[in-house]
């Protein structure tokens, strides 16, 4: 569907409608870091068959949504809550792909009427005293996050550069550039299809620029503003012991700090960063599932 907006005090918020338009049960769906806001094909699949209707957002700084400086992680709470009045939704399911997996915790934890989150390979917190928050990941983004942690200026650099390699030439040179993060089984992945997508996301995000890619990896590196014991709805948690984006350490952070209670943890062996997003038919299927048994 093409592209929305809503304005939020004067600040555009783009959205797209995905899966089932006419669907009866809305998912926010959180984009990865840096990327556009289409979801992966088999979860967009999986939705048109199964009734839901996605609601993709661009975080503010992306695409067509006005940059908002300075913001955290937790802001975002507000301007979901903001499009689902827009949009007259109630209840809704939660998900979120690398960079949104954060976002999509802090909606389960602050957003009113959430039924149920999914995080696929979400980033942990860089504040976190027992997480070694770079160790494990790739060349390229231990460049990246040290670049944060100096400052925008540095990070801008490093953005500007890295956009060049991605948004210019063929997919195959798009995915060399980024051979540095891809592990052996998301090289594989990234070979057909899911490479293609994987790219033409990548370009839909900075189609306009780099400020959101710059703002998302300055509130990576800062607090996120909520506590993971707030969340009280079920908490779906996908991580591959392969993926040197958001490498497995993340996710076992993750799956030890969340509420237990509410916890379904995937720790899988062998599975990357994008393979993950292959399996869109069984993460909907369980976070559909894991929703109904919540509600009674």
């Amino acid at each position: 569907m093409s592209e929305q907006v809503l304005s939020i005090n004067g600040r555009t918020l783009a959205y797209r409608i995905f899966g089932d338009p006419d669907g009866s049960l809305p998912l926010i769906w959180f984009h990865g870091t840096p990327a556009g806001c289409t979801p992966p094909p088999s979860l967009v699949a999986a939705a048109k068959t199964s009734g839901v209707r996605i609601i993709a957002p661009e975080r503010p700084g992306y695409g067509d949504s006005a940059r908002r400086p300075g913001r955290k992680i937790i802001d975002m709470v507000g301007d979901v809550e903001a499009l689902k009045t827009h949009l007259g939704v109630d209840k809704c399911l939660i998900a979120g792909w690398s960079g949104g997996g954060p976002h999509a915790l802090a909606c389960g934890a602050r957003l009113p009427g959430v039924l149920a989150v999914l995080t696929i390979a979400g980033v942990g917190p860089a504040d976190a005293k027992d997480l070694d928050f770079l160790a494990g990941q790739g060349e390229d983004n231990v460049v990246e996050f040290h670049a944060a942690m100096k400052g925008e200026d540095a990070l801008r650099e490093f953005c500007t550069a890295q956009r060049k390699d991605i948004v210019s030439g063929s997919v195959a040179r798009a995915v060399a550039a980024l051979s540095s993060i891809l592990s052996g089984v998301d090289l594989e992945a990234s070979k057909g299809d899911l490479g293609v997508y994987l790219v033409e996301l990548l370009r839909e995000g900075l189609r306009n620029g780099i400020e959101g890619w710059v703002d998302d990896d300055l509130e990576f590196v800062l607090p996120w503003g909520f506590e993971l014991s707030e969340i009280k709805v079920p908490v779906l948690l996908y991580q591959g012991s392969d993926d040197k984006m958001v490498p497995y350490a993340h996710g076992k952070w993750l799956a030890d700090h969340l509420p237990k209670e509410h916890l379904r943890a995937h720790l899988i062996e062998g599975e990357g960063h994008v393979s993950l997003v292959a399996k869109g038919e069984a993460l909907l299927s369980e976070l559909i599932e894991a929703a109904k048994a919540a509600s009674g």
